[in-house]
């Protein structure tokens, strides 16, 4: 049996050389060079991966990516996009370079005071496409937002964005959790007052698994966290490990056990689960569902470093069956999910006793 931290670091080097290669320019889902959430969540995930792995290469590589594309930045204000600046706190801690600290300070200014929401106060989410959303709540903003606001306040003290990032993160909670299932819905519809197709939808569900860890993580020291944000963590946890598929994978909707297996939001589940065991919301026991998380997941990497499995950008759907006919593409998010899922369990220094061949 191959060395499990040898064959994860061979992994997270070819998934980083196939996310930065200049061959997947004017291809939406692989182009890491505009400002949006698709490039950003593969920011967030190359800053995991050169923090967990210690690769100066891709810090370099950051700083590289932020002076070529920072002008895109100017005017671009709306949910979706702030997800490149997750990577702005940790950049500052690096270089003391007083431009991220400033940049991030006045985005995170224009979230609390001027960006839309709904009549609950929650974020309304909003994007590049020339697509609206009106009071719509949707999971990913937790982790495209969010997340930001956390770890900008971890950085400067700010107890006011630590409370703001909180009780956004309650919010969401709130709105979106089945309380029957423990499950998330993808989206509430304020105006409506319902959860739309109320389908639970695999990615949803993994942007706030991964998220709200790291959000408490940011803030626990600025404000104290109510035991219900617990509570409602461990119910969507449990919930989500008792629908885990065989090989491993969760099912695109997760309670369609006869619907296709999604990578992307297998791997941002199981990589959750790390974070909550490492941050203390979970027991020890989730790291069981993450090493057959894994085991499913290393064979869809391509020898090219495309992950394999990944569904397209999707909006809240009409239906059940509309989430099962979405296609399945190579993304910068998907190699994200799954680059942050590896470099956490790399970062976990344990042998998870994977049963694979190279």
């Amino acid at each position: 049996m191959p060395d499990t931290k040898q064959l994860l670091e061979e992994k997270l080097d070819l998934l980083f050389e196939c996310m930065i290669s200049p061959r997947h320019q004017g291809n939406w889902g692989m182009d890491m060079d505009h400002w949006d959430w698709v490039p950003g969540v593969g920011l967030i995930s190359i800053l995991d991966y050169g923090t967990a792995g210690g690769q100066d290469k891709a810090m370099n590589y950051l700083l590289q990516w932020v002076e070529r594309n920072k002008q895109k930045a100017e005017g671009v204000k709306v949910i979706n996009s702030m997800a490149p600046y997750a990577v702005f706190p940790e950049l500052f801690r690096r270089t003391g370079d007083e431009w991220f600290l400033h940049k991030a300070q006045e985005t995170a200014a224009w979230m609390l005071e001027d960006a839309p929401r709904t009549r609950e106060g929650a974020l309304e989410h909003t994007v590049t496409e020339a697509a609206l959303f009106p009071e719509q709540v949707w999971a990913d903003t937790v982790y495209m937002a969010v997340l930001f606001l956390a770890r900008l306040a971890s950085l400067t003290g700010d107890r006011g964005m630590a409370e703001a990032a909180l009780q956004q993160t309650l919010l969401h909670l709130r709105l979106l959790q089945d309380p029957e299932t423990g499950l998330l819905f993808h989206g509430w519809n304020c105006r409506e007052g319902s959860h739309m197709s109320a389908v639970r939808w695999a990615r949803a569900n993994a942007w706030i698994t991964l998220a709200v860890p790291q959000i408490v993580a940011g803030i626990k020291g600025l404000v104290p966290v109510p035991e219900e944000l617990y509570s409602r963590y461990s119910e969507l946890a449990s919930a989500l490990r008792s629908c885990q598929g065989t090989g491993g994978l969760w099912h695109t909707v997760l309670d369609r056990q006869d619907y296709y297996q999604e990578t992307s939001g297998s791997a941002g589940i199981a990589c959750g689960f790390i974070q909550g065991v490492r941050h203390g919301m979970l027991e020890p026991s989730y790291l069981g569902s993450v090493r057959v998380t894994l085991e499913g997941i290393l064979p869809l990497i391509q020898d090219n470093g495309e992950v394999q499995g990944v569904s397209g950008g999707t909006p809240v759907m009409p239906s059940e069956e509309a989430y099962n006919k979405i296609a399945l593409f190579p993304s910068l998010y998907g190699q994200g999910l799954v680059m942050q899922l590896l470099a956490q369990a790399l970062n976990l220094d344990l042998d998870l006793g994977l049963g694979l061949g190279r």
